[in-house]
């Protein structure tokens, strides 16, 4: 082990510390720990020339208390940051929301919970809001009623509401249009609004976006909907007592799970909710008879 001195610019480092047992590059990194040049950086003048990092320290005669000359830039000194961290739990509630990327609430509005839901369902789908955004106040075609337009044009007003706002949003005009759209939904006991069905509120809204939302002059997808959130069945309608038989087709916006105590798994509450009965009027029996539908699923939203 030596000590030497080491000179760099106008600063002399004394007792600097030589572990000859290691190779010269460690000492590099000694004097970078002191003087901030890194090792690649150092020219260190030895007796022979410039000392290498890999050189062997019996040949390059250094000796105890020698001073020793370096060059070499350092690295800047990095500046502190005008302003601290700043983190998401300090921020404003507002700023919060922004921050983690989380969009603003509806208020309940007295057994409105099935509605919001419904709505911040189908808020989260880019491609509905695109389509809704492009739909005129004023374009609503012939084949559509007034207040499917209504319903259409205040779904729109509401999720560009809940797109600006941090804050929760009172949806009154879409429950207003809503109920007016569909008057079961306003009912009331003993002058309190009941608890409605969310999927009954899912498969009715989707129904009027669908009307309203269809493109007559497009080939393709020219309802938005259906290709967003149809599910396309075949159905074979059988009847075991006359031996009857016919198939359908039909577009679907849910799938109905059935559970009962057989059912363990969500695939097969599934299986079960696409196998049904149902009472209609048998030609070949001239009344009516029992018909069991049996249905697959032949095509999923995009």
């Amino acid at each position: 082990m030596l000590t030497v001195s080491v000179k760099w610019q106008k600063q002399v480092f004394s007792n600097v510390e030589i572990d000859t047992s290691q190779p010269p590059y460690v000492f590099k990194c000694q004097l970078y720990d002191l003087t901030g040049v890194p090792p690649e950086r150092q020219k260190i003048t030895v007796k022979g020339g410039l000392l290498k990092d890999d050189a062997d320290w019996s040949t390059v005669g250094v000796k105890q208390g020698q001073k020793l000359m370096m060059m070499g830039t350092a690295d800047e000194i990095v500046k502190a940051p005008e302003k601290g961290p700043v983190f998401v739990e300090d921020l404003p509630e507002e700023e919060q929301v922004v921050a983690l990327g989380h969009g603003a609430g509806l208020l309940n509005l007295g057994n409105t919970c099935y509605m919001n839901s419904t709505v911040q369902c189908l808020h989260s789908v880019p491609e509905l809001k695109s389509a809704l955004l492009n739909y005129s106040t004023s374009g609503r075609s012939n084949e559509l009623d007034q207040t499917s337009h209504m319903l259409t044009v205040a779904t729109r007003d509401l999720f560009s509401e809940l797109d600006k706002s941090v804050k929760p949003v009172v949806p009154m005009q879409f429950w207003m249009v809503l109920r007016k759209k569909y008057p079961q939904f306003g009912q009331l006991h003993n002058g309190v609004f009941m608890q409605q069905d969310a999927e009954e509120c899912w498969t009715q809204l989707l129904y009027t976006l669908s009307q309203s939302l269809r493109s007559p002059g497009s080939s393709e997808n020219p309802d938005t909907v259906k290709a967003l959130f149809g599910i396309e069945l075949v159905s074979r309608i059988h009847c075991q007592e006359s031996g009857e038989e016919s198939s359908e087709s039909e577009s679907v916006y849910s799938l109905k799970c059935h559970i009962s105590q057989e059912v363990n798994h969500l695939h097969e509450g599934l299986k079960h909710g696409l196998k049904s009965e149902l009472e209609k009027a048998s030609p070949a029996l001239g009344r009516s008879a029992i018909y069991l539908k049996e249905s697959r699923i032949s095509g999923l939203p995009r």
